[in-house]
């Protein structure tokens, strides 16, 4: 009886109705085919029952099921007929059926004549760190690091690969107009070095099924909501044995909670310089929380839904995201290419968020030097390698002609004892359920966590040009990278190759497998820079003063899109014996000189936009002597009237008016 009222309490708070009239129920051991159904645009079904994005979810699963029914009609499912979960667009439909696996079914519904393809809907997971009871990681009873965020420094002969952070500080912090989407396990919205850094969310998991393992699997009592918080994602051999979690989860799953989502936010945005904890990369931008992960991964379906709707694209049933992100951050994958149907789910899903302007920055995958994972290898992303301090890579990490750049992982080099160079972040105390509002933090390995690093550069390439398109950043990201080190790391390192079935542990990186090279943050900034486009300009009126003469300096800037004139601030580089300082104020448009003498007077202006870039103009003027010919104050090289020719001076008006008076007077005279 409680399981039957716990069952319906979990339907309750999904809040759709299962067109079945019951929750999906598999008994331990018995497979689950879950697959993702494509039909043909000219289908039958798809033209009789058209789907709309703005549908309710109720509405677009009931027209979902109808295709489904239908289908699993024409292939002889009569009582455990298919049912239909999620949409990925208007005729793409995540299949499940009971009794038989997914293999199973993808190769009874693939020769349907209404269907495009069908595919496995596989189970992707985070690239976390390895657990601290691996020798490769021991954490030392929860005490962190000696050698603290050393992969945020300016590169040194220790530390080779770091990440030059403080280069790219130097221009921005980040702007809280640049939104990061973290699509991972969900996050402690409560952490304190973290708390003030998120807007908005949304949590994917369960959204494609209702079954009982997927509720399971979410661990937050319900299906998708707008809440992304983590609940925690530990999975217990008990867990493993009872089968609640499905067939997708193995022993190697159990562990503890990772808390991996809050680990890859701190590292792309933890609060910086509130004296507290850690820095993030991009400390000023803010943080979209997408959960897909679960307990043991999440499925191609809801990591493909939370990417879309990430970057604002409209997904069914669900509400439109109201801060669409310019970054996406996705250290997560699994085997296999991004080839076949599910490579066309990924890369359509990828071509329409690059299409909205924004970027998708990928782990490449923990396999030891195997193949790039999906969808790290999937075109128009931007696929992340780890590093060894000394610059080598580092033995997880995967290689290949996908990778577009290389970070630090972290590594530990010793194997007893504490690591020495993993990667600090935020995270939570809690071995399964979260301690609330804990100011925790822990240390990893993994390209989950290069892979951060890099969204938070190109966030910060966003705050300084939010009009930069995701091809620009991929090719200002490699130009700016630093060349890979050959030498000079563990004795007896060879060259990285090309991956085969066989691992690979540490080798020094090449471009073939690890991409352009390691990240530069101030580089890569400094880059971005360059294109601007923004100038400042300084306008001289008179343009040829002479001394005596005021003069009035005008400022102008154009400045990147989107950005508005913070301040102004003038200077006097040198005065050139004719000035000794402005006779007015310098922090505004205009300012003024009075020059006393002839000399060469040189001037500076620094225009600061409102996200603290600054654009420059300096001025040379040349002042002239004040001279006196016949009474009058003239300019010495002055070009401003006519000299006179043998008596020298200016030719007057009111002579001419003078001598014709004259000669009128003489004329009456004579007539007299």
């Amino acid at each position: 009886m409680r399981i039957a009222v716990l069952l319906l309490l979990a339907a309750v708070l999904i809040g759709v109705s299962d067109p079945s009239g019951a929750i999906e129920t598999t008994a331990a051991g018995t497979p689950d085919a879950r697959v993702i159904v494509r039909f043909k645009s000219g289908a039958d079904s798809v033209k009789a029952r058209p789907m709309s994005v703005r549908m309710s979810r109720a509405e677009a699963l009931d027209v979902a099921q109808t295709r489904a029914t239908s289908l699993g009609m024409r292939h002889g499912f009569s009582g455990g007929r298919l049912q239909a979960r999620m949409s990925l667009d208007e005729r793409t439909h995540v299949v499940t059926a009971s009794g038989m696996d997914s293999a199973a079914l993808v190769k009874k519904l693939a020769s349907d004549s209404e269907v495009e393809f069908v595919v496995v809907d596989g189970v992707r997971k985070h690239f976390a760190s390895i657990p601290p009871s691996d020798p490769y990681y021991a954490a030392g009873s929860g005490s962190l690091p000696a050698v603290g965020q050393w992969y945020l420094r300016a590169p040194d002969s220790t530390f080779v690969s770091s990440i030059n952070a403080p280069g790219a500080w130097a221009t921005t912090f980040g702007s809280a107009s640049v939104v990061v989407a973290v699509v991972d396990t969900g996050v402690r919205k409560d952490h304190p070095d973290l708390s003030s850094q998120f807007v908005g969310g949304y949590d994917f998991v369960a959204y494609s099924s209702s079954s009982a393992a997927a509720i399971a699997t979410a661990n937050d009592g319900g299906g998708a909501d707008s809440d992304a918080s983590d609940p925690g994602d530990w999975v217990s051999q008990a867990d493993i044995t009872a089968g609640t979690l499905g067939s997708s989860c193995t022993t190697s799953d159990i562990g503890n909670s990772s808390w991996h989502g809050t680990h890859v936010s701190g590292l792309i945005a933890a609060s910086t310089n509130n004296g507290l904890g850690m820095a993030g990369v991009a400390g000023g931008v803010k943080v979209l929380p997408v959960r897909v992960l679960g307990k043991c991964g999440g499925y191609d379906s809801d990591i493909i839904a939370g990417m879309k709707w990430a970057a604002g694209i409209s997904v069914t049933g669900v509400p439109d995201n109201p801060n669409p992100a310019q970054v996406l951050n996705l250290s997560l994958g699994g085997d296999g290419t991004c080839t076949g149907s599910t490579g066309t789910l990924y890369k359509d899903a990828i071509s329409q968020i690059t299409a909205k302007g924004a970027t998708i920055v990928v782990a490449a995958g923990n396999g030891e030097g195997l193949a790039v994972s999906v969808p790290g290898s999937c075109t128009g992303v931007i696929a992340v390698a780890a590093l060894r301090h000394a610059g080598s890579k580092v033995g997880f990490s995967n290689v290949g002609p996908e990778v577009g750049i290389s970070a630090p992982g972290g590594n530990c080099v010793n194997l007893t004892g504490a690591c020495l160079y993993p990667i600090l972040s935020a995270s939570n105390s809690g071995t399964t359920t979260p301690v609330a509002a804990d100011n925790y933090y822990d240390s990893g390995v993994g390209t989950s966590f290069s892979t951060p690093l890099v969204a938070g550069t190109v966030a910060l390439m966003y705050s300084v040009r939010p009009s930069i398109t995701p091809a620009v950043v991929m090719q200002l990201l490699k130009s700016s990278a630093r060349p890979f080190v050959s030498t000079g790391a563990t004795a007896g390192t060879a060259a990285c190759h090309a991956p085969t079935s066989t691992a690979q542990d540490e080798c020094y990186c090449t471009t073939s497998t690890c991409g352009a090279g390691m990240l530069d943050a101030g580089a890569a900034v400094a880059a971005v820079v360059a294109i601007n486009g923004g100038t400042a300009s300084i306008a001289v009126s008179p343009a040829a003063p002479s001394a005596g003469q005021t003069v009035t300096l005008t400022g102008s800037a154009s400045l990147a899109s989107g950005r508005t004139i913070a301040s102004w601030a003038w200077s006097l580089t040198d005065g050139g014996g004719a000035v000794s300082g402005f006779s007015g104020s310098t922090s505004a448009a205009t300012a003024t000189l009075a020059p006393t003498a002839a000399g060469t007077v040189q001037v500076k202006l620094v225009v600061t936009d409102d996200l603290g870039d600054l654009y420059t103009a300096t001025q040379s003027i040349t002042v002239s002597a004040a001279t006196s010919s016949g009474g009058s104050t003239t300019t010495s090289g002055s070009s401003s009237g006519s000299s006179g020719g043998g008596g020298g001076g200016a030719f007057s008006p009111l002579w001419l008016l003078g001598l014709l008076l004259a000669s009128a007077l003489l004329q009456r005279r004579q007539r007299a």
